[in-house]
């Protein structure tokens, strides 16, 4: 049976996709603001008011300036590291974590939840962590930046939840063909709620993309280790990049106003743009996991 549409829903239909397509624009334009803006010509960014809808001139000098930097390239190497070794390790951690906390009949189930959740709500603070990175011997090293925060409870919790939606007679037939609590974790749960695990993949690695503060403290003494994130810090504070002489004219750029603005503006919209386009291109292969993902065991049979 065909369902028949009355006014009142039309309406509301196209009420609804222009809210949200008014949404949109306003959380896509900061985006392509910053995207035209690395390739405008300084001269005539400077000069301009209102809205950017198009990039005023082309050039790609500010791009230039940031890969002739080598931090760049070695705060790439470095971020993929923590990214692909610290992903994979706090998801091993979490996954074990979420399935001892989804066993109805384990005992302690309840005592070891508590103590996971008070860490959500009091923490040790910053002297007291970095004295510990310190006594164990890892300051200064790549583990100072993925030991400390191998489990975050919250996406531990999602994977619970999710877990614990898995019907019982799958790991029970399991068991009863010889599997281990390995092989059924890895076998029967994982392929089970892989959208879950899929949100909470993108979860630690844009997290740990984004990451520079722990860099910032626990590797003084080894900018080689630091991750992309921390030198884009330190260009769009410090003016770090290109801001000698013999850089800025080798860039084209021997008027002191021009030279003065391509560092303040397009290199500042180039390195954004560098540092989140990457990731950005991740999305769209995880984004139908996203919804099915989060909302899975919200609903309970």
């Amino acid at each position: 049976m065909i369902e028949r549409r009355t006014i009142s829903n039309v309406l509301f239909d196209w009420a609804n996709a222009l809210v949200l397509g008014v949404l949109g624009l306003v959380c896509l334009y900061p985006m392509l603001h910053v995207l035209f803006g690395s390739f405008s010509d300084p001269r005539l960014l400077i000069s301009h008011t209102g809205l950017l809808l198009r990039p005023l001139g082309f050039i790609t000098k500010g791009y230039e300036i940031v890969f002739n930097n080598p931090n760049i390239w070695s705060g790439y190497a470095n971020t993929l590291f923590y990214v692909v070794v610290g992903t994979v390790l706090r998801m091993s951690m979490t996954m074990l974590g979420a399935y001892v906390l989804a066993q109805k009949d384990f005992m302690l189930r309840k005592v070891l939840m508590l103590m996971f959740v008070f860490t959500m709500y009091f923490g040790g603070g910053l002297i007291p962590d970095y004295l510990l990175i310190t006594k164990l011997k890892m300051l200064n090293t790549r583990w100072a930046i993925i030991v400390p925060s191998l489990i975050a409870t919250w996406n531990m919790i999602i994977l619970r939840t999710a877990f614990s939606q898995v019907p019982a007679s799958l790991e029970e037939s399991a068991r009863l063909d010889g599997a281990g609590d390995m092989t059924i974790l890895f076998r029967i749960i994982a392929p089970t709620t892989k959208a879950s695990i899929a949100v909470i993949i993108m979860y630690y690695a844009v997290g740990e993309w984004n990451s520079w503060f722990s860099a910032a403290i626990y590797l003084p003494a080894r900018r080689d280790l630091y991750p992309l994130q921390l030198f884009l810090r330190e260009i769009l504070i410090a003016n770090s990049m290109g801001g000698n002489t013999t850089a800025n004219t080798s860039a084209g750029f021997t008027d002191a106003d021009s030279v003065a603005a391509l560092i303040e503006d397009v290199v500042r919209y180039c390195t954004i743009v560098v540092a989140t386009v990457p990731i950005l291109c991740v999305y769209p292969f995880v984004q139908k996991y996203f919804v099915k993902g989060v909302m899975m065991g919200s609903i309970k049979e």
